[in-house]
């Protein structure tokens, strides 16, 4: 009989050897990200911990730990039968593996010395070296190697990184349910993490610490309490630092590729090539360190930059400090403001309209069913009452004009060109839609706005070109996808509209000057200075910048073109130190014509206010200008319009000839 007993225990504990040789703890090869020129970026699972002494580890921490992994810790000599047994009979009853047989210093010896394979050699070698750890080391020593040599999943490895990661504090802060959260993870910690399943890490905890009252280290109410409180566990990488916001994109999207392979990212010994260019990203970084180190710290931000040739991410910053928050801004919505505004003028130039075309800043009132009349107004509240060429409108931001000209397009037209040039945001087709009062993102910002400045072809923006697996096999491969989407002529009058947004008199003047290429751009300032923008390009180049506060009842005080088109033209002249100057390519049949900002008519000698714009051939303005003509046959011809703004072609056509006889008539 005694021999009986005996047999079923070597057999109880050779199952329970294999059950935990079945799930070893994760011994993962580190994943390798790249940028587009082969550069290192991040190493997404590179033994990143930081040791620390038994004294600075919670004793929550210590207490979870050993209960759910090795109950006997302080009992047995290094391999506990008793452990085995208790654990194939834990598992047969759950009907999976709930729970391990090999003790904390035998998973100490295989993490520290050994390889992964799964051999009868290997595991010898595991059974000696824990009799080795254990005559040399007391316990409160294999405990803090051990505490400090897991792995938690996420790139953490040892107990201060975990809690840094998850719970943005050290290990000797650490609660009684953060606790018992980490110490369930240890087991598998792609399951298990609380950041991609919060539920299965919650049943994790509560087996946790259902094992700790069993032990008598805490009581029923304590473990009642530390299920009750709320846990919010960061998505974050251990240690992260350069390009961190880019690199948290690529780790989700591989997340959401292999669902099933959570932590792939961390584990699978990937080499990820991506279209970050790490002097773009570098340049971007160090930009807003500057901008924002005499900012109020509440203050947040956002860039995105790429390239509107092959829809290549160069550069991405989704926030200040990414350990501070992992909160992505570049892929946030918020209202654009005037930076909407291109989008609208696009569609106004494809459907016959031209940069000569004026319409009049006045008071205005539409009628909304069911709701009190729209009145728009300008930013300063007020209007200009005087009419405005459609190219200085764009340049000034006049909000008045633009709502008229989205009036007669109708909202459903800049709905639908902007969803053509790559906004994929909900839009409400209202009026105010001009002004930009529908959400969106950075990113859908660049991408719609790479058809401006990239001939009308829309490049459609990515991050990863290729993923390879540790044995060099091509898991996924990625290409540009264009598409044309505007007229190139279309693509190029609306860009020669926004450079004057850089230039004199545009709203981002004073940026403009920081940038000595040529580039164009927009800004964007919503209600109440909520929120800061300005997007612009070169031909090489398109880039956002967002500036605003997460709590949106506090306001940034400024405008776009004061506070986001600076940032912007200081990160554009860094970014773009070693390229080319390159202006935008004129396309065939496009001319260029001054004319005069007062009318839109062809400038003339005595023109006050002269503008150079673009036109397709033979839609320029032909007729003189003579609102800022003082000789007398601007005089009569002025008058002429001040006495009958219905004056027959002929009768003016007879007041010019009689004014130049040698005028040929036209078709105006």
């Amino acid at each position: 009989m005694k021999k009986m007993l005996l047999l079923l225990l070597i057999v109880a504990g050779l199952l329970a050897g294999c059950t935990s040789l079945a799930l070893p703890p994760e011994l993962p090869t580190p994943s390798k990200v790249f940028d587009a020129q082969g550069r290192l970026i991040a190493t997404l699972s590179p033994q990143k911990r930081i040791p620390v002494p038994l004294k600075d580890i919670s004793p929550n921490m210590q207490q979870a730990i050993v209960a759910i992994e090795d109950a006997r810790f302080y009992q047995h000599h290094g391999i506990d039968p008793v452990g085995l047994l208790r654990a194939l009979y834990h598992n047969i009853r759950a009907g999976k593996i709930v729970e391990g047989g090999s003790t904390i210093t035998q998973q100490l010896a295989k993490n520290m010395f050994l390889g992964p394979e799964r051999t009868a050699r290997r595991k010898i070698k595991e059974l000696w070296l824990t009799i080795q750890l254990e005559r040399r080391y007391s316990k409160q020593e294999i405990l803090q190697m051990y505490l400090n040599q897991i792995y938690f999943g996420q790139g953490a490895y040892g107990i201060e990184m975990a809690a840094r990661t998850y719970f943005d504090k050290s290990a000797r802060e650490l609660d009684l349910g953060e606790s018992a959260m980490l110490a369930g993870i240890v087991r598998a910690p792609s399951l298990y993490n609380p950041a991609t399943n919060l539920n299965g890490a919650r049943e994790r905890q509560s087996l946790v610490l259902q094992r700790m009252v069993e032990l008598g280290m805490i009581t029923p109410e304590e473990a009642r309490e530390a299920r009750q409180k709320p846990l919010h566990p960061q998505n974050r990488l251990a240690g992260q630092t350069r390009a961190a916001y880019f690199v948290a994109e690529i780790v989700k999207y591989l997340q959401e590729k292999f669902p099933d392979q959570p932590d792939l990212a961390y584990t699978g010994g990937l080499h990820i090539h991506t279209t970050l260019d790490l002097d773009v990203q570098e340049a971007a970084e160090k930009t807003f360190q500057e901008n924002f180190a005499q900012q109020d710290p509440a203050l947040e931000g956002a860039l995105v930059a790429y390239d509107p040739r092959t829809g290549h991410v160069k550069a991405m910053i989704g926030g200040k400090d990414f350990s501070r928050s992992q909160f992505n801004r570049a892929l946030a919505r918020n209202q654009p403001g005037s930076a909407f505004k291109p989008f609208l003028y696009a569609a106004a130039i494809d459907r016959g309209y031209t940069a000569a075309t004026t319409l009049e800043c006045k008071p205005v009132s539409y009628e909304i069913p069911g709701q009190p009349p729209y009145q728009p107004r300008d930013f300063n509240g007020g209007y200009h009452n005087r009419p405005f060429t459609l190219k200085e409108a764009l340049y000034t931001s006049d909000n008045v004009v633009a709502v008229e000209l989205n009036n007669r397009l109708g909202p459903q037209t800049l709905v639908a060109y902007a969803r053509r040039m790559g906004i994929e945001s909900p839009l409400r087709p209202y009026l105010s839609l001009a002004l930009g009062t529908s959400e969106v993102t950075p990113l859908e910002m660049v991408r719609a706005y790479g058809p401006l400045a990239n001939g009308g072809v829309l490049a459609r923006p990515f991050l990863i070109t290729k993923i390879l697996d540790q044995k060099g096999r091509v898991l996924e491969e990625n290409s540009p996808q264009l598409q044309q989407v505007l007229d190139p002529k279309t693509a190029y009058i609306v860009t020669d509209m926004l450079k004057g947004v850089l230039q004199p008199g545009g709203t981002a003047a004073a940026a403009g000057a920081l940038l000595d290429r040529p580039a164009a751009g927009k800004t964007g300032t919503t209600a109440h200075f909520r929120d800061a923008w300005f997007v612009g390009y070169t031909p090489q180049l398109v880039t956002a910048v967002y500036i605003g506060y997460d709590d949106k009842s506090r306001s940034v005080g400024a405008t776009g073109g004061q506070l986001a088109a600076p940032l912007w033209a200081k990160f554009m002249a860094a970014a773009l130190r070693d390229e080319p100057e390159d202006d935008f390519p004129v396309p065939e049949d496009i001319i260029f014509v001054d004319i005069c900002a007062d009318d839109g008519l062809r400038a003339t000698p005595f023109s006050s206010r002269v503008i150079k714009a673009a036109f397709v051939k033979g839609t320029e303005p032909t007729l003189p200008s003579f609102w800022g003509s003082t000789t007398p046959w601007g005089l009569k011809l002025r008058d002429l319009l001040q006495q009958d703004v219905n004056f027959l072609p002929e009768e003016l056509w007879k007041t010019l000839k009689d004014l130049d006889p040698g005028m040929e008539k036209k078709n105006h």
